[in-house]
């Protein structure tokens, strides 16, 4: 069994509109740039590939990709937009789960990996990746530096979105690693808030590093974005490549 907290039709039947923003063309161009550029030509496999807001459009690229989706309610969705011969889904963690064949490029984006609550399945995500990989084939991981130089002494909550419509923060527990993010959302002009919650683990770079060693990866790049710009000390996020030895 997996720690993964299962996402509800409900959060899946949202998904798509609450991401909006994030779907567009112009926001996923530079990842589409990135992971195509990776992929080359052989196959891309997206691990919690959900309603495809990623792998969809990578499709329509003309890079074959695959994925496995934990929720079947999410992937779903993913089913509305596109055939499972065009872009086939697996049913399962991204852990454990196996499919067939052989990919150059596994990827894991939007922070997907922390929704795994423990270090050891964390470690077993990247031994699934290593699995998937060609010789040479890199595995992708964007994820957020956790941000805990915003806490002061006595402060367990760190603010990430304030806006007219959505209220979000994250509270951290410094011992096990685990961070809540609280979402209040404005359904509709009524003045009522949705409230969720969702757990995750989160790591820091250096951690990952080793995870990806234990699988047999190697630390290709590390950048702050997908645009490529450096990583630095003040950098939110990273996308880090690993790649499998030829």
């Amino acid at each position: 069994m997996t720690s993964s907290e299962l996402w509800t039709r409900a959060t899946a039947d949202r998904y798509d509109a609450e991401e909006s923003e994030k779907s567009s063309a112009t926001f996923l161009g530079p990842t589409l740039d990135f992971l195509a550029g990776l992929a080359g030509d052989g196959r891309a496999l997206e691990f919690a590939i959900g309603t495809g807001r990623v792998g969809v459009p990578l499709r329509e690229r003309g890079v074959p990709v695959a994925g496995i989706e934990l929720s079947g309610h999410m992937a779903a969705v993913l089913r509305r937009k596109v055939d499972e011969d065009t872009l086939p889904v697996t049913i399962g963690d991204m852990a454990t789960t196996t499919v067939p064949g052989e990919f150059t490029l596994v990827y894991l984006v939007y922070n997907t990996i922390t929704n795994l609550l423990t270090q050891a399945e964390q470690v077993e995500c990247f031994r699934n990746a290593a699995r998937h990989l060609t010789p040479g084939g890199r595995f992708v991981i964007e994820l957020g530096v956790p941000p805990l130089r915003f806490l002061p002494p006595g402060q367990v909550a760190v603010p990430f979105d304030v806006s007219e419509r959505h209220l979000g923060f994250d509270t951290f527990d410094l011992v096990e690693q685990i961070l809540v993010s609280h979402h209040f959302a404005r359904d509709g002009d009524d003045g009522h808030y949705r409230r969720t919650n969702s757990r995750h683990r989160y790591a820091w770079p250096a951690e990952l590093d080793l995870m990806a060693r234990i699988a047999g990866l190697e630390l290709e790049l590390r950048v702050a974005d997908w645009d490529r710009a450096p990583f630095t000390q003040d950098s939110a996020k990273h996308i880090s490549v690993w790649r499998k030895p030829a």
